[in-house]
């Protein structure tokens, strides 16, 4: 199978950390969204929102909220200032460092609504899965394109500030960032076997 360029691009990705400093093609970064927007989604709402960050301003300020955001989370939890201040400037640096960075967001607005909370929340669960396929095809791609990439959850806990650091439309619900360069560093992995993981019925 790893003759296989298919197969090499699904082996051959790893969530990288560390990239040089040179920036990411914008002819490349419209491949790539290219590629996420063709993901399948629920119902075909194609509920995915995605935000483009190369300028170093807006990453700083973004990093800034959601780093003033994380401070107050963790001093709430009881951990030591010094931790506190190690993760927060980790977390920067994280943001700051890499070429681009995409935002992925979630929009309700052409999704079904309904007065059943049950069946609301299944929506905005299938609306969410959407997003992380197309964001998975994002990651592929960029492999693909002969860059490194890495999912970083964080704007989940700290939406409100997300939104505003970017000026947001109100519907646009921040999920992920990736973060997108060409790599400075090789990174192995593994993965638990099938049997581990897969039951056959």
């Amino acid at each position: 199978m790893m003759n296989d360029d298919f197969w090499r691009t699904i082996f051959g990705r790893r969530s990288i950390r560390r990239y040089r400093s040179e920036p990411v093609p914008h002819e490349v970064l419209e491949r790539l969204l290219t590629a996420a927007i063709w993901a399948p989604s629920a119902h075909n709402r194609q509920p995915w929102r995605f935000v483009v960050i190369t300028g170093s301003e807006m990453k700083q300020k973004l990093a800034e909220a959601m780093g003033q955001r994380w401070w107050r989370d963790l001093t709430r939890e009881g951990w030591d200032e010094a931790d506190i201040r190690a993760k927060v400037e980790r977390s920067h640096q994280r943001l700051t460092q890499p070429p681009a960075l995409v935002l992925g967001c979630v929009s309700m607005l052409d999704v079904e609504d309904h007065d059943e909370p049950r069946l609301q929340e299944a929506e905005h669960i299938m609306a969410v899965q959407s997003l992380s396929l197309a964001l998975g095809n994002l990651m592929l791609a960029a492999h693909h394109e002969g860059l490194g990439s890495c999912w970083i959850c964080a704007p989940l806990f700290a939406q409100a500030e997300v939104r505003e650091a970017l000026n947001l439309p109100a519907d646009w619900e921040p999920q992920a960032l990736i973060t997108l360069g060409y790599a400075a560093e090789e990174r192995t992995s593994n993965r638990k076997s099938l049997a581990e993981v897969v039951v056959w019925k």
